[in-house]
């Protein structure tokens, strides 16, 4: 072995191994690869011991894009944002409902917290502001 090879040489888990074969299935019921061709590299996926063997079996297929959590397309800030103003929200209504009082005071302090929620989420929609 090389220096590089030995740098690599990470065994291989039996999750990254499925991980490798459902690669080769999905491309097999795409029609990129046929039966054989596919039953040939899932063999050879099963008897890799290390991890730099297991890229050589999908490396001329399109890599797949993870799907992304739906609350990742929002900037950290912007969630940090809205869950603060969750719980001061739901802690101004919990303190309203204690104190017996006839109008809904917590409303004030609920819109500025909210208006400035919705400010920023404009200011990093059109202004670029991370």
């Amino acid at each position: 072995m090389n220096e590089r090879q030995e740098i690599e040489a990470v065994r291989a888990s039996d999750t990254e191994r499925e991980r490798i074969a459902k690669q080769i299935s999905e491309a097999t019921a795409e029609g990129r690869l046929s039966i054989t061709e596919a039953d040939e590299r899932l063999e050879r996926v099963y008897a890799a011991t290390f991890r730099h063997e297991l890229a050589e079996f999908v490396a001329d297929l399109p890599q797949r894009q993870a799907p992304a959590r739906p609350l990742e397309r929002f900037p950290t800030r912007l969630r940090l944002h809205a869950a603060i103003a969750v719980v001061v929200s739901v802690l101004l209504i919990a303190r309203w409902v204690a104190m017996d009082v006839p109008f809904f005071w917590p409303a004030g302090p609920m819109l500025l917290l909210w208006g400035s929620f919705l400010v920023h989420t404009r200011a990093v929609r059109f202004g670029g502001v991370r």
